[in-house]
Formats: C-alpha cells, sequence, structure tokens
C-alpha cells in the first residue's frame, strides 16, 4: 500500500441509534370491544461496534468518513409484538486500534483480534409496553415507555502496529534496508533522511514455514520522546513489539552514545519500553575492516550485538537466529 494511504489516527463522530417505543395498543377485534393491554415492547437501538480485521493494516477506509450512525429501534406493536431492533454500525478496524474519547482522550477499548468485536457506544433500550403495567387496579393502562435515546459523541480511533520486532533508530540508519532485505517488503529506499515518513511491515520467514513480522519505524530525533517532529505518533507503535532492535550505522561518530540518546528517548516517552527485549545492530558494516571492528567491539555499551550488512547480505541469517531464539527464550 502506497506510504500516503497510511493512516493511524481519524476523529469521527458516532451515534447510537434511539430504543423504539413501547406500544400503548389495547386488544380490539371483532369478538372483543374493550380487551386488555397487549402493546409490545420497543426494539433496541442499534450500537456503534467496532470489530478487527486482521486483512487491514490503516485506518485510511476511515479517512473521509466523519459520522457513524447506528438505525433507531422500531416500536412496538398490537398482540405484544416487539419492535425491530436498530441495525447495527460496524465499523472495521486494524489489529491493534484504540479508542479514546475526544474530549478527555480516555481510552475505551482495543481491538487485538481478529473477528473481535467491541461496542463503542450502546444503543437506547426499547421502551416497555402497556402491558408491563397493568395491575388489579389499573387493568387497562394507556400509556407506554418511550425509547431510551441513543448516545452520541466524537471519538479517536488510533493505531498502534502489532509486530513481533521493532526497528529502531535515528534517519538514514538502514532501517527500510534491513526491512527490504529480510522480508517481501519493499519500503521507500534513498540516500537521505527522514525517506520513511510511515511505519512499514514485513514478515521475515525462518525456517521450517516459521515467520515473525518487523516493523520499520520512522526515523526517530533528539527529543522524541518529548514530542517533537513527530516522535508521539511513531513511538507508539513500538508499545506492542515483543522485541527492539537498535540499528546504529558503523559510520556513526559514536555508536554508545547513539545508542544512550536512542533509550533516552524511548524512556521520555514510556520507561516501560526499556523493559523490553533489545539487540543493538551495527549497519553498513561491509566498511569496516577487521582492527575497526575490534575497535568498536571495545567499546561497545553492555547489550547484545551483531555487525550486518544489508546491501551485501552480510550477517542476516545470523541475525534471523538471534531474534528467533530472543522472541522464543
Amino acid at each position: 500500500m502506497p506510504n500516503e494511504n497510511f493512516v493511524d489516527y481519524v476523529r469521527i463522530f458516532c451515534r447510537s441509534g434511539r430504543g423504539g417505543s413501547g406500544s400503548a395498543h389495547l386488544h380490539r377485534d371483532k369478538h372483543t370491544r374493550k380487551g386488555g393491554p397487549d402493546g409490545g415492547d420497543g426494539g433496541r437501538g442499534g450500537h456503534v461496534i467496532l470489530r478487527g480485521n486482521e486483512h487491514l493494516w490503516t485506518l485510511f477506509h476511515l479517512k473521509f468518513t466523519k459520522h457513524v450512525h447506528a438505525v433507531d429501534g422500531e416500536s412496538g406493536g398490537s398482540s405484544l409484538k416487539t419492535g425491530a431492533g436498530g441495525k447495527d454500525a460496524v465499523i472495521e478496524v486494524p489489529l491493534g486500534t484504540l479508542a479514546r474519547v475526544a474530549e478527555t482522550g480516555e481510552q475505551i477499548l482495543e481491538i487485538t483480534e481478529h473477528g473481535e468485536e467491541k461496542i463503542l457506544i450502546s444503543g437506547g433500550r426499547g421502551g416497555l409496553g402497556n402491558d408491563h403495567f397493568k395491575s388489579a387496579t389499573n387493568q387497562t393502562p394507556r400509556y407506554a415507555q418511550p425509547g431510551e435515546p441513543g448516545q452520541e459523541g466524537w471519538f479517536i480511533l488510533e493505531l498502534k502496529l502489532l509486530a513481533d520486532v521493532g526497528l529502531v533508530g535515528f534517519p538514514n540508519a538502514g532501517k527500510s534496508t534491513l526491512l527490504s532485505a529480510m522480508s517481501a517488503a519493499r519500503p521507500k529506499i534513498a540516500d537521505y533522511p527522514f525517506t520513511t515518513l510511515v511505519p512499514n511491515l514485513g514478515i521475515v520467514k525462518y525456517r521450517e514455514d516459521r515467520s515473525f513480522v518487523m516493523a520499520d519505524i520512522p526515523g526517530l530525533i533528539e527529543g522524541a520522546g518529548e514530542g517533537k517532529g513527530l516522535g508521539h505518533r511513531f513511538l507508539r507503535h513500538i508499545e506492542r513489539n515483543s522485541m527492539l532492535i537498535f540499528l546504529i550505522p558503523a559510520d556513526s561518530k559514536d555508536i554508545g552514545k547513539e545508542y544512550q540518546i536512542l533509550l533516552k528517548e524511548l524512556e521520555k516517552y514510556n520507561p516501560e519500553l526499556l523493559d523490553k527485549r533489545r539487540l543493538l545492530v551495527v549497519s553498513k558494516s561491509d566498511l569496516l575492516d577487521e582492527e575497526l571492528k575490534q575497535e568498536i567491539i571495545r567499546e561497545m555499551p553492555e547489550v547484545d550485538y551483531h555487525f550486518i550488512s544489508s546491501p551485501a547480505n552480510q550477517g542476516l541469517v545470523k541475525l534471523r537466529d538471534l531474534i528467533w531464539n530472543i522472541l522464543n527464550s
């Protein structure tokens, strides 16, 4: 899917259906002139429901859907007939979507499984027919309940990608090249910063038909944890990754310093991100001779590390093994 079609944030107005009114009907036929109450209940108003769809990976299909309305319930009828319930409004969303109240930012629900359905706002209950109100002292009540009104409001749908591995690094670190080399994903690649402006997902095949999902997150800049640039928008996509790969190029001036800056940005955004399993991967290592590599190793921070070159296909087989072992440890 083209990058411009990736949407991970939408704001929509939703309204559930009103409940149908109960009936105040009194039974009448050719044999009965003054029958008792036989008014049926009103039908429930339609809910607004979110449903998980594993075939979606963006909220683009909702970009131009600003209003979602469920159908009102129908009124009750004679002979104790209950009114038909209003049709639910079902919104298909990708896995990893959460919903917030726009006004307060309160999280209401999240969808993580295919086919999972959760009610965003409930439809109004149908009113009771007059049959419910008959008594020994009032045998022919001529009133019934109105249906409950539906609910309405503005909501924010926000997508956090579900992936096993998240690639973290500064712009032009080689994340997109690595994803392209290890999977069938074809993100935009160029020799300048900020080539990747939206996350990309790729399925990495492993041995014996096994696989894992890798996410290429747009490059971070210092201050991203405080929202600088589009920091918060990008960082939320790694909250659900099982492990993180910190990708730093071999020609970096100070690999250890860059690694610590990236850690600090993650901590500012969400300290729990530091609890994830992580691996430091040095890209563009085909630029190194053995002497330079040993020098880098001596100054390496205390973290598991691995050297690769995506264009030269160096170290990628072992990287798959390392990732698989970490994911399954």
